[in-house]
């Protein structure tokens, strides 16, 4: 754990009438602060690099590939046991 100091909540007016401002906001300023809280969260992101895109994308895809190879034997199989039992 780090020991670390947080600033204490603003108390009074202040909190109190940005949250009443907050509240009168019309539908086109609720979305524009919508908007402005999306683009703040996009910036905090950390972006992987061209080589970790690659990395990654190869597992999706190798696993994926895998993934239907297991379900394709699975029915090939179920198939023949049909087939078999009813046949």
């Amino acid at each position: 754990m780090t020991d670390s100091v947080e600033a204490p909540e603003p108390r009074g007016e202040g909190g109190a009438g940005r949250r009443g401002r907050r509240a009168k906001r019309g539908p086109l300023g609720k979305l524009a602060l919508f908007y402005r809280q999306v683009v703040a969260e996009l910036r905090k992101v950390v972006w992987p690099t061209r080589k970790q895109l690659a990395t990654y994308a190869t597992a999706v895809i190798v696993f994926v590939v895998v993934v239907i190879c297991i379900l394709t034997v699975l029915d090939w199989g179920f198939s023949r046991v049909i087939e078999y039992v009813f046949g």
